[in-house]
């Protein structure tokens, strides 16, 4: 498809660029025999023979203007031919690459989506067929299907969030402030699994939006707290470096190997350890979103990890 759009464009640069130079060279050659012309019956009037001009040269120079002129567009047409199709690649490029990552993502939302989905429909369909089925096994059942029903609502209101972010909401804020409530919202994971969350943080102020940063953190802390053994060691510090808050999270996870970690950011990517026996919930949405928030704080985000030794996150955000 992009081929024949390409080919198209290039078509079409290439008809103007012709139209143009047809037009100008038409125009100049148009000039010079006139000027010729007009040369040839002054020098007519003259008295004297010898400076008349020969008719048979002014032709031969009519046709000799004529033949370079065409050399010439001959030349802007090849050269504007390959400029064109060149320039057609480049701007067709991000259009490319738009709907490539739409169709990855559409492609992708589905599966994800199905999977739940299908679970529901199984399930259903089996206790529906199950004629000594009694109100303790329909209520088991119902309360299966609001597991995946809010799973689902949680995947919808994820993509909603990628596909239609939300301008921040910027102004004056405590880092400790943001800090103390993505730690409040994560404690009850934390105490599920035994975990020590350790946190110091520098009096930051910053400009930015208080709900989507305190998201930001969580989904940090929620990844770490996860993927980390029971009793394991999560720390989030908190410094002020050269006119930028450096947040760090740290963990002592399973880590992630090094052919995964430039995809970690990726919408629903999951890294072939978070598909372990472990066989920990997610949809591989929480770093996309993260890395958006940050990007729309003006901040970056890198990410350091080796197997069985834990990861950390540093996030740069401007104060």
């Amino acid at each position: 498809m992009f081929k024949s759009a390409r080919l198209k464009l290039t078509g079409w640069y290439l008809l103007i660029i012709t139209l143009i130079s047809l037009s100008f060279s038409v125009v100049i050659y148009r000039m010079l025999t006139v000027e010729l012309d007009r040369v040839e019956r002054m020098h007519r009037l003259r008295i004297e023979e010898r400076f008349r001009l020969d008719p048979i040269l002014i032709a031969e120079t009519k046709n000799r203007i004529k033949l370079t002129l065409i050399m010439i567009n001959g030349l802007i047409l090849t050269g504007s031919a390959i400029a064109g199709y060149f320039l057609a690649g480049q701007t067709l490029q991000p259009i490319k690459v738009m709907i490539e990552d739409q169709s990855r993502f559409i492609t992708d939302a589905s599966h994800e989506l199905r999977t739940p989905l299908t679970a529901l429909k199984s399930e259903i369909e089996v206790n529906l067929r199950d004629k000594k089925l009694n109100l303790i096994q329909a209520k088991k059942l119902f309360q299966s299907n609001l597991e995946e029903v809010n799973g689902l609502q949680v995947l919808t209101d994820s993509l909603i969030q990628l596909t239609q972010p939300q301008k921040p909401v910027s102004s004056q804020l405590s880092l400790r402030s943001v800090v103390s409530q993505a730690v409040k919202k994560i404690q009850p994971l934390v105490r599920q699994k035994g975990i020590k969350l350790n946190s110091h943080v520098a009096g930051i102020n910053l400009q930015g939006d208080s709900t989507a940063l305190t998201k930001m953190l969580v989904i940090f802390l929620d990844n770490a707290v996860k993927y980390s053994p029971v009793n394991a060691k999560v720390s989030l510090t908190a410094a002020k470096t050269d006119g930028h808050a450096l947040i760090k999270i740290k963990d002592e996870g399973m880590g992630i190997s090094q052919k995964d970690l430039p995809h970690v950011f990726d919408r629903f990517f999951r890294a072939d350890t978070s598909r372990s026996k472990n066989n920990i919930p997610g949809y591989g949405l929480g770093l996309a979103i993260a890395k958006q928030i940050i990007n729309q704080h003006k901040g970056t985000v890198q990410v350091a990890s080796r197997i069985k030794q834990g990861t950390v996150f540093t996030v740069k955000l401007p104060v």
